[in-house]
């Protein structure tokens, strides 16, 4: 095979978390694929925090899993600690998080991507694009080499005229020692696109021989771990490290001003607009200026390095201010530095410029996927990565694309939001976009989604059996709760342990165990209860998903009915050439953003902003609801 003469089904540009699962899922649906990166070392690099998930990003990571992909699998090969955030609050905002060995991370990707079918590797820099007209028809590199491809996924990260800030230093890169990737914006916007910049930042990394621990509070693991993916191959964690939490102080805040006028976000030289929920530490301090102190968590990168993360610190401050300000932290008086922290400017594309199948609406059989579309993260970029890969290959296999909807994933979600309203600063998914995330949790990924991965090729048969076991066992259990009578005596004691008010009466088990002070783990000392669970071979994730069921029926009914009436709008399809200029009733303002965007249903347009319920209601009248 000749990369002369081979024409591809997929080439993927990049090599990060959206191309990693982009190559795997294109390949694993049979389409031969090439994945193209400037440095082969560093595929599925962690160019910023070790750690995978965290609120609404681990349930990203689980859908991914659900769906065949390789996250879930590779966090749980090199994880160092587990946590489930927020086990305080609903089932709905539970999100499972992971600190991974960097290292082992990046080696198990490249293995698994190594041992998949249908996938081959280059390592050369893309710089230019071929078009025939208005497809693509492959890419040029910096060798020279033009290889041709029927579909183009771009996941090109920080890279694209990437360009990193350190003080009054600046440089072209797209990560610290790598350089930039140029030639691709242009070719984009000499074809009509609309690009922009964006900004992200990493903090320091420092030698953790040098930290003073007894000065910081250990921040251990979960006790019980779980695990991201749903497959038996991977286990959870026996042992682990833990985190370290200190804090900044005024003293810390004083000694990073000092620098203000020599920080390129304050003096002009950076202009692009940074993640708000992830922002640098002289911004903390500046929008946050009445605050005494800031969260630093001290984070391991592996096993056995003795390098740390320094999360919360992210700056781009001159090298000597980020060491004056650091070692004014408790616990890092003598602190040694591994890596200065450093901000970084790259090219970003508009999403409202993509179809829901992540195809770009300008050049057909082009995708894109990850930091090109605005959005910051590991978990967002595979999400995409896995998307794209999944409808280049159905569009080589002459396919309808594949779509998820709004109450079928975050994944929906997070490219709905993309695509219908665009975005002005790198796009983070938070469980507060999803108006179903009762239905959208992070236990019931695999019910969701592994059908509709195995229809698609890309989900193992393994994995659909595992699923429909599960329904089966959670409904089976669901039934006999509903079935099983308990007396006083023997569910009493049991009440009377949680100062709970007792029952007078025999009562179905569901009653008693739909109340939120308890746990189902609770009626195991019951006889017939522990009998039936073993007969049954019904194990703690069973239980954690008929327990949801059970007690949060009156929600998930709720939520499943308004998603039903969103699906009916998704239903009312808006022709791809509609005029909406002759819809004089509509306002100025909805007539541009639709003319713009050309949603495809009057669901999707109903989330544009600027389009008013009133201009829905125009739309509606006009086609016959």
């Amino acid at each position: 095979m000749s990369l002369f003469s081979t024409i591809f089904d997929v080439i993927v540009v990049g090599g990060g978390h959206a191309g990693s699962e982009a190559a795997a899922a294109s390949a694993n649906m049979g389409a031969h694929t090439l994945l193209i990166t400037m440095n082969l070392q560093n595929i599925a690099q962690m160019s910023c925090n070790p750690a995978m998930g965290g609120i609404a990003k681990g349930q990203i990571v689980r859908e991914i899993d659900a769906l065949g992909g390789y996250s879930g699998i590779v966090t749980d090969k090199t994880a160092i600690q587990f946590k489930m955030l927020n086990k305080s609050k609903g089932p709905a905002m539970w999100s499972p998080r992971a600190q991974s060995d960097r290292m082992q991370f990046a080696e198990c990707w490249r293995t698994m991507l190594e041992q998949t079918d249908n996938l081959d590797f280059y390592q050369d820099s893309v710089n230019g694009l071929l078009f025939d007209g208005n497809k693509i028809i492959g890419v040029k590199t910096a060798l020279g080499l033009e290889i041709k491809a029927k579909t183009v996924i771009i996941t090109a990260g920080t890279f694209l005229n990437g360009l990193i800030h350190i003080g009054d230093k600046s440089f072209g890169g797209g990560r610290a020692g790598e350089g930039a990737s140029t030639g691709i914006t242009e070719d984009l916007v000499a074809k009509g696109f609309e690009s922009g910049r964006m900004k992200t930042g990493t903090p320091p990394r420092v030698d953790g021989r040098s930290l003073d621990y007894s000065k910081m509070t250990e921040q251990p693991g979960d006790e019980i771990t779980e695990k991201f993916s749903y497959l038996p191959t991977t286990k959870s964690l026996q042992k682990q490290r833990s985190c370290w939490l200190t804090y900044t102080n005024l003293e810390v805040h004083d000694l990073l001003r000092e620098g203000f006028d020599r920080s390129p976000m304050f003096n002009g030289r950076i202009q692009s607009t940074g993640p708000r929920y992830c922002p640098s530490i002289e911004d903390k301090i500046d929008r946050f200026a009445t605050k005494e102190r800031h969260q630093i968590f001290v984070e391991p990168e592996g096993w056995t390095t003795v390098e740390m993360y320094v999360n919360g610190f992210s700056t781009s401050l001159p090298e000597d201010i980020q060491d004056k300000a650091i070692r004014s932290i408790e616990g890092f008086e003598n602190v040694k530095f591994l890596r200065y922290g450093y901000a970084i400017e790259y090219d970003f594309f508009q999403p409202t410029q993509l179809t829901h199948s992540l195809e770009t609406k300008l050049i057909e059989n082009l995708f894109f996927a990850g930091q090109i579309n605005g959005t910051t993260g590991y978990e967002e970029a595979a999400a995409q990565g896995l998307m794209a890969g999944v409808n280049a290959a159905l569009k080589t296999q002459e396919k309808e694309p594949f779509i998820l909807k709004r109450n079928e994933a975050y994944i929906g979600v997070l490219i709905d939001d993309l695509i219908t309203k665009g975005t002005e600063e790198p796009y983070r998914m938070f469980t507060s976009r999803a108006e179903y995330r009762t239905l959208l949790r992070q236990d019931n990924a695999d019910l969701r989604l592994t059908p509709l991965g195995f229809k698609l090729g890309l989900a193992s048969q393994e994995r659909l059996n595992r699923v429909v076991e599960k329904q089966e066992k959670t409904d089976l259990l669901i039934q006999f709760l509903h079935e099983t009578s308990v007396k006083q005596e023997e569910v009493n004691p049991i009440l009377e342990a949680k100062n709970l008010a007792l029952i007078n009466q025999s009562v179905k088990l569901y009653k008693v165990a739909a109340r939120p002070q308890l746990d189902f783990s609770d009626f195991k000392v019951i006889p017939k209860v522990n009998a039936f669970l073993e007969e049954n071979g019904i194990d703690k994730e069973i239980i954690e998903q008929a327990e949801i069921d059970l007690k949060y029926a009156g929600y998930i009914e709720k939520e499943r009915n308004n998603a039903d009436k969103l699906n009916r709008l998704e239903n009312v399809v808006i022709p791809s050439s509609f005029k909406y200029d002759k819809l004089k009733s509509l306002s100025f303002e909805a007539r541009e953003k639709l003319n713009k965007i050309k949603p495809t249903s009057i669901s999707q347009a109903s989330r544009i902003s600027g389009v008013s319920p009133s201009d829905i209601s125009v739309l509606l009248v006009y086609m016959g609801r």
